[in-house]
C-alpha cells in the first residue's frame, strides 16, 4: 500500500529495517490510517527474510504525543466498537521479529503504549512518557493500564494514570520501562547498534526466545516454563544450531542463516 503517514525503509541498515512515524505538525499523534500503514510495514517486515530486526522511530521533537483526539472527539461506544481501531494494535504485538523502539521527545498516550508494545526501548535524554487520557475524560485503552504496570509497578502505574503525570527518560530507565538512555543525537544510532546486535544472532532462536518470553506476561509459572522447554527443543531442528555450536567448538564466529 502506498504510505502517507510513515516512512518505511527495509534497508536502512544491514538486515534492519526501519519504519518512522511521518506526521510532523501534528507531533505524530497515531491516527486510524497511520497505524493501519504501521500494521502493513511491519506485516510486510516480518516476512521478509533480509530482515531481522525492525526499529519504529518518530523524531527528535516526538515519538508519538498519542491518539488523533480531532478524530475521535465525536465518535460514540459504537462507533469505536465498529472501527475496531485497537486490532492494528493486536498486529503489532503478533509480529515475530525483535521490534526496537527508537524514542526522542513525546510519547504520550498512544505513543508511550505503542512504544511499550515494542520488545525494547532506546530513550534520548529529552524523552518524557506518560499516559495522560484521564486529563481528557477517558482512560488508556491500547494497553496503558496493562503493560505499565508490569513494567513499573502497581504504585508508579497508579500515579500516572490517574494523575497523568509524565516521567523523564531517566525515570523510566530507573523504573524498567527502557533499555538505555543517551543524548539526543545518538538515540537512534544507538537503536541501530542494538538491532545490529540482534541481527548477528540465529533468527530461529531469537523468535523463538521471543516467543518465550513475552508467554511469560500471559502464563503462570509452570506453563511458562512449559513452553519455554518446547522452543529450546524446538531450536535442535535448525541449522543454526548446528553452525552455532560447530563454531563455539571450533572457536570462531557463527554465521547464522535462518535455517
Amino acid at each position: 500500500m502506498e504510505f502517507q503517514f510513515i516512512v518505511a525503509e527495509p534497508n536502512f541498515a544491514p538486515h534492519i529495517a526501519l519504519i518512522r512515524l511521518n506526521r510532523p505538525k501534528e507531533l505524530n499523534a497515531l491516527n486510524l490510517q497511520l497505524m493501519l500503514e504501521l500494521k502493513h510495514a511491519l506485516a510486510q517486515f516480518d516476512e521478509d527474510d533480509s530482515v531481522r530486526c525492525i526499529i519504529i522511530t518518530g523524531n527528535e521533537q516526538a515519538f508519538a504525543a498519542g491518539a488523533d483526539i480531532k478524530q475521535m472527539e465525536s465518535k460514540n461506544a459504537i462507533d469505536l466498537l465498529k472501527i475496531d481501531q485497537f486490532e492494528t494494535w493486536d498486529q503489532i504485538r503478533k509480529t515475530k521479529k525483535p521490534i526496537i523502539a527508537a524514542v526522542s521527545g513525546f510519547a504520550l498516550g498512544g505513543g508511550c503504549e505503542l512504544a511499550m508494545t515494542c520488545d525494547m526501548i532506546v530513550a534520548s535524554e529529552s524523552a518524557k512518557f506518560g499516559q495522560p487520557e484521564i486529563k481528557i475524560g477517558i482512560m488508556p485503552g491500547a494497553g496503558g493500564t496493562q503493560r505499565l504496570t508490569r513494567a513499573v509497578g502497581k504504585a508508579l502505574a497508579m500515579e500516572m494514570v490517574l494523575t497523568g503525570k509524565f516521567i523523564s527518560a531517566e525515570e523510566a530507565m530507573r523504573a524498567g520501562l527502557v533499555n538505555k538512555v543517551v543524548p539526543e543525537e545518538v538515540y537512534l544510532d544507538e537503536a541501530v547498534k542494538m538491532a545490529k546486535e540482534i541481527s548477528l544472532m540465529s533468527p530461529i532462536s531469537i523468535r523463538l526466545a521471543k516467543e518465550s518470553v513475552l508467554k511469560a506476561f500471559d502464563t503462570g509459572l509452570q506453563e511458562g516454563l512449559y513452553f519455554e522447554r518446547k522452543n529450546f527443543y524446538m531450536c535442535f531442528a535448525s541449522e543454526d544450531q548446528k553452525e552455532g555450536m560447530k563454531a563455539f567448538v571450533e572457536k570462531r564466529k557463527p554465521e547464522f542463516k535462518g535455517n
